[in-house]
């Protein structure tokens, strides 16, 4: 009689209590229908750091960040449940103390034997670590192939851009030493302006060419931090208002006070100078250049805007992907714009921001990019917790 009970025997409620409470790496728990938590387990206070007692009675969106509160995202969740039977997903929590991790979580109905819901069952675990090495691997295997691509392009720059010119002021060198006592001043005059010229672009394709390295060989100098957008475009129209006063173009600086960027200093300089220094070649006599900014959500818009002569919507669309080939020109004609502008978009996606233009012929142009202007979520070191949720 005592095998036969065994075998029909229905372990009661403690018995799978004691089982989903064992779970430490999962937390579970139960909401009623009005969405207020009515069940913790242990697992679930060691994730999240609530005791059962602080946390019984408390919304179900006390787990959730504050983007994911405005967004309606727990409510969404429970709507999927209903719908689906089930609602899967993998975002950002709030831990008690304020920190964040990254979760796998599933969501479904309790029904009773009616099949009336009751409540709901959340279920799910840490997995920041499992993302850590997920996406260390992603940008790994990222890197490798910008590195080659970056590497064939300054191999290219180094042997088209840079091999050309100086043989040509190797030979024209070579020519004023072997006829210097028989040629003309004039003449031996504008083959030393032009000796100059040429070293003059050598030197600031070298100049880009170091800093464009920059971006991938130097990862160790990229020091993002939080710093005051004012104070940079301030410098730097400091720095280039002797070029602007040749041809009296006018500077505007509509920045706010308090207007911040997350950003690495230095490239932010850089950026900013290429672009100003763009706006000034390209301007008219007389003409302006105004910089601005906007925020949008969780970054900032800055906008360089020029008078100048605009540009045709082919020269538009090419202008952050020249070829190696039409890079000599641009450094002959332009100072170096052509990298100038390879080098702001590189820095730009270090930085995790971007750049797109809006410019008509004969209406100026308008350089927009963007920077986030709190320490972005995906930066921050998963491996350590960070003691409060970021600005988002």
């Amino acid at each position: 009689m005592d095998k036969i009970i065994k075998k029909y025997y229905v372990p009661a409620t403690e018995f799978y209590s004691q089982i989903i409470d064992s779970l430490q790496d999962y937390a579970i728990f139960t909401v009623d229908v009005e969405l207020n938590v009515n069940s913790w387990n242990s697992g679930a206070t060691k994730i999240f750091q609530y005791t059962t007692e602080e946390i019984i009675g408390k919304p179900f969106s006390i787990i959730f960040t504050e983007e994911d509160k405005t967004n309606g995202v727990p409510n969404l969740e429970i709507e999927i449940a209903l719908k689906a039977g089930r609602s899967n997903d993998i975002r950002w929590h709030l831990c008690k103390d304020g920190s964040i991790f990254y979760a796998d979580g599933l969501v479904f109905p309790l029904k009773n034997e009616e099949g009336v819901v009751i409540g709901y069952v959340k279920i799910l675990r840490d997995i920041t670590a499992r993302k850590a090495s997920e996406d260390a691997i992603k940008k790994y295997a990222q890197e490798l192939k910008d590195l080659n691509t970056h590497k064939e392009n300054v191999l290219a720059i180094l042997s088209h851009d840079l091999r050309s010119p100086l043989a040509g002021i190797i030979q024209g060198a070579e020519y004023l030493k072997l006829n210097y006592d028989t040629i003309e001043p004039d003449v031996a005059k504008d083959l030393l302006e032009e000796f100059h010229k040429a070293a003059v672009n050598e030197l600031n394709m070298l100049d880009y060419l170091v800093e464009w390295a920059r971006i991938k060989y130097a990862a160790d100098v990229f020091v993002p931090a939080k710093i005051d957008l004012l104070q940079y475009v301030k410098q730097v129209f400091e720095s280039l208002k002797e070029t602007a006063a040749i041809n009296a173009i006018n500077f505007h600086n509509d920045i706010e006070e308090n207007s911040s960027v997350f950003a690495d200093e230095k490239m932010l300089v850089s950026i900013l100078q290429n672009i100003v220094s763009n706006a000034i070649k390209h301007s008219h006599k007389g003409g302006k250049v105004t910089v601005s900014a906007k925020k949008s959500e969780d970054m900032i818009i800055i906008e360089i805007n020029d008078t100048g002569k605009g540009m045709s919507k082919d020269i538009k669309d090419s202008l952050f992907t020249p070829q190696v080939k039409s890079l000599s020109k641009s450094v002959e004609e332009n100072k170096g714009a052509g990298i100038g502008l390879l080098l702001v978009k590189g820095f730009l996606e270090k930085n995790g921001g971007h750049i797109w233009v809006e410019s008509k012929e004969g209406n100026g142009s308008s350089f927009y990019f963007t920077l986030p202007i709190n320490k972005p979520l995906d930066k921050i070191d998963v491996f350590e917790k960070p003691q409060a949720i970021p600005s988002i």
